[in-house]
């Protein structure tokens, strides 16, 4: 008995623990390991006396949106949609989880963050790690050759979450591919422009996209002496530049994957590289990457680009970076990622990236593996990272204190007397029936006061009132909230004017 005491003693002790870390704003890892804790304690209790208990709370790296939270995404998708089909997408979806053998051996060191599920008699299945692979088997599946495609959907990865910094198990992907033969690099550099386009829009601050081929990071490798059976591998250490120093990484290299420290030291000399198209030219003159084969046809593909991208006007957003190596096994040409930029502190120093927030590639072989026959199909896509943005956008609207409309009603039906609630039914039905987005309150008598407050509250913008002088001179009193301003409207004019006070280009809400 004294045991159990205790035992609730170190119970309440932990809860005040996390109850005081919440209060303080803690970061959600340290919150999550305290609450953890608390389970851990909760569970060695017990059930008590009989009565089964449990925490409730979402599986770790997930989260519940709230509706001001949907309304920021909404937001966030319309533009990331209305770019898509602004460059003549379609769009598909596909199942939630697919065959096991189909995720296998697409992403490298990745593979063992994918959820498989429980064998339930029948087929081994795994929840998607992302969306190209499904529109690969797709396409394959279907025998298309030729589609310009975009997929907004969830996708699972039992990675381990940093949830402050937008990064989840389960997550949105928006999703722009271009499958089918084309002339080099005009799909390419026009997933590049969608990539600005849409950042540009969202209006999340600076960001530069960096460019890279896998093609002269494979030469670079065999030039630099490293076994062909080492390429992917060390692919995923030089793709961790962006996080920790060269340093580190040269490391791992030597120290974990076995490397020589003179081949390290020359991938070095290479990887801290990044400049724009006179760097593509620079190193179209070294004398041992321009005589390797892959290496030459990747750099003048990416000097073909920076033409296109020129055009385009984009081309002062985009570093040709040699550190850059994305560790999914797929890509076989161009790759991207586009990181936002912290302003310096000091002059004179060069911005910091702080986060990749969309990135990319050309995956030409991917298709192929699907296919009985290895027919490939050439494609290259993008794919814009939502989480992170919503976090952002999220922070930025905090910080400024602004209010976020989560409905769209237009108006609000309101009565100023008594015992007209059948009146009200009537109008709402009539402005629901014409298209018209309309509420009113689930009250017999509501008070004039509480149905205006409402309206506030909710960001409403126009209240429709109902009295009997009204009803007797056929009318509606339409108020403008934020004006306080009313006019009579004959009844069958209503439904125009709040159309046209609510309009796009006049609405104030």
């Amino acid at each position: 008995m004294a045991e159990r005491a205790a035992l609730e003693e170190l119970v309440r002790l932990q809860g005040e623990r996390v109850r005081g870390l919440k209060q303080q704003k803690a970061s959600a890892e340290q919150i999550e390991e305290e609450v953890a804790k608390l389970l851990k304690l909760k569970a060695q209790l017990g059930p008590d006396e009989g009565k089964q208990k449990f925490v409730l709370k979402t599986p770790k790296g997930t989260r519940d949106y709230s509706p001001r939270q949907m309304a920021i995404r909404e937001k966030v998708f319309d533009v990331i949609i209305s770019c898509f089909k602004r460059h003549g997408a379609e769009v598909i979806d596909t199942p939630v989880f697919e065959l096991k053998e189909t995720l296998t051996g697409k992403y490298g060191e990745d593979s063992k963050l994918i959820y498989d599920l429980k064998d339930q008699g029948g087929e081994l299945l795994s929840l998607r790690y992302d969306l190209t692979v499904p529109f690969a088997r797709y396409l394959a599946m279907n025998k298309l050759t030729n589609i310009k495609r975009y997929h907004i959907a969830k996708v699972y990865r039992r990675d381990n979450p940093a949830m402050t910094r937008g990064r989840y198990r389960e997550f949105y992907q928006c999703d722009f591919d271009i499958a089918g033969q084309f002339d080099p690099m005009i799909p390419d550099a026009e997933c590049l422009k969608i990539m600005c386009e849409i950042l540009s829009s969202l209006q999340i601050g600076d960001f530069l996209v960096k460019v890279n081929d896998r093609r002269i990071l494979d030469g670079m490798f065999a030039i630099c002496g490293v076994p062909d059976s080492k390429f992917r591998t060390i692919c995923s250490s030089v793709d961790k530049l962006d996080k920790v120093s060269w340093e580190e990484v040269k490391n791992e290299m030597v120290g974990e994957k076995g490397l020589t420290p003179e081949v390290a030291d020359h991938i070095g000399d290479y990887v801290q590289q990044h400049g724009g198209v006179s760097l593509v030219e620079q190193l179209l003159q070294d004398p041992k990457l321009s005589q390797n084969k892959q290496a030459l046809e990747g750099l003048e593909d990416l000097k073909l680009l920076f033409e296109y991208l020129t055009l385009f006007g984009i081309a002062d957003k985009i570093s040709f970076d040699l550190s850059l190596a994305r560790g999914l096994d797929y890509y076989t040409g161009v790759i991207y990622e586009a990181v936002l930029l912290q302003t310096p502190v000091r002059p004179g120093e060069e911005p910091l990236g702080v986060g990749s927030v969309a990135a990319g590639g050309r995956y030409d072989g991917l298709v192929g593996m699907f296919d009985p026959k290895g027919r490939k199909v050439p494609c290259v896509g993008l794919s814009i990272g939502v989480e992170r943005i919503f976090s952002i956008v999220e922070q930025r609207l905090e910080a400024l204190e602004e209010k976020v409309r989560t409905t769209e009603t237009q108006v609000l039906v309101a009565s100023a007397q008594k015992r007209l609630l059948e009146e009200r039914l009537k109008l709402v039905s009539e402005l629901w029936d014409a298209g018209i987005k309309a509420e009113l309150l689930y009250k017999k008598n509501p008070k004039l006061l509480n149905q205006l407050q409402y309206c506030e509250e909710a960001g409403i913008p126009l209240v429709a009132i109902i009295g009997e002088q009204e009803l007797k001179d056929g009318v509606i009193k339409l108020r403008s909230v934020a004006s306080r301003e009313e006019v009579d409207v004959r009844r069958e004019d209503l439904v125009e004017e709040i159309k046209r006070r609510t309009s796009p280009a006049l609405c104030i809400c």
